[in-house]
């Protein structure tokens, strides 16, 4: 699968090139196999994955063993989530599960990766640090390569609106990807905090990739007896005690939780199966409301449109910003 190589140099803000090169009108997969180690958050267990290039048009793919000589596909989709309570799990339907995917997706989307396959030799990705960067940096280095398949997206038509208690979604228009993440929690170390980052590989890579998981004090307890969480420690996880964060070297950012929000909304939206031209905004939500918001959209037929690049390139003014790009793609209402 050979392909012009688009390694990706310093990050070069939110400008027309680079939204030009998010939006391209090729698929892209990896330029090599990527093969990582690390620990399940839940499971506390040893992970090993590799990540390893895929044909044009077959998405995000999951592989777990069989417990013999075979493997199981899951494709990152919609119809395959089946827990949203602590992490987000995908499913086949038969009881073989793969859980905490939202970190490693939010890399594979926020970069712009259409095509992958994803081996796991357990039911869990490895956490890794908490956030995206390991997954971004081993990205990063393979490089990825466009292919001879043009790039489809989920074009949102209309605003479509989720509620689920006192947290609520919405997913409405937009010439582009933007993500506009709000939460509020009763202690002062967090409060109010609100993010809005229209999404290309350098705004992922600059102002969410690093932005860690994190949990409350008092709750380990009552996890560990559940038997969750078994792999969680100060270097995999922001610790927040009754008035301080406890992890030594403190936040990566002044609004981290924030930010480790809006990573995990870029994730689970990337279980709508192809990337989204829509603008997601949420108040209070997490797992379950995002993959609530993907239902609800796909559910709703006349919400949106499957668009395609055309396989010409267009003849266009350097300066030509995404809309005039999205303009010239034909939509595909079967």
């Amino acid at each position: 699968m050979g392909g012009q190589d688009l390694r990706l140099g310093p990050d070069c803000g939110n400008d027309t090139s680079t939204m030009k090169r998010f939006f391209g009108n090729r698929q892209t997969t990896l330029a090599g196999e990527i093969a990582l180690t690390g620990t399940g958050v839940h499971t506390g267990a040893p992970v090993s994955i590799l990540l390893s290039p895929a044909d044009p048009d077959t998405g995000i793919t999951f592989v777990i063993p069989d417990g013999s000589d075979g493997e199981i596909e899951i494709p990152a989709t919609s119809e395959a989530i089946s827990n949203v309570t602590l992490c987000t799990v995908l499913s086949d339907g038969n009881g073989s599960n793969v859980a905490t995917v939202e970190h490693l997706l939010a890399a594979v989307r926020g970069l712009g990766v259409d095509n992958i396959r994803i081996e796991i030799d357990s039911g869990e990705v490895p956490i890794m640090d908490g956030s995206s960067e390991p997954f971004v940096d081993a990205i990063d280095e393979a490089g990825l390569v466009t292919q001879d398949a043009p790039r489809r997206f989920i074009k949102v038509l209309k605003p479509v609106r989720v509620e689920d208690g006192d947290a609520w979604g919405e997913l409405t228009p937009h010439d582009g990807f933007l993500v506009d993440v709000g939460i509020q929690f009763d202690t002062p170390l967090i409060g109010k905090q609100r993010i809005r980052v229209e999404v290309t590989p350098d705004s992922f890579r600059g102002e969410l990739a690093r932005a860690r998981t994190f949990g409350f004090m008092k709750d380990v307890e009552r996890l560990w007896a559940a038997g969750l969480a078994l792999g969680a420690a100060l270097d995999n996880t922001v610790a927040i005690g009754d008035d301080r964060v406890i992890n030594p070297e403190g936040l990566r950012f002044a609004d981290e939780f924030v930010r480790h929000k809006a990573l995990d909304a870029v994730g689970d939206l990337a279980l709508a199966g192809a990337p989204l031209l829509g603008a997601y905004r949420s108040h209070r939500g997490g797992h379950r409301l995002n993959s609530l918001m993907v239902k609800a959209l796909l559910a709703d037929r006349t919400a949106w449109t499957i668009e395609e690049a055309p396989r010409r390139r267009e003849v266009m003014h350097a300066d030509a910003g995404f809309g005039a790009i999205a303009a010239n793609y034909a939509a595909d209402h079967s």
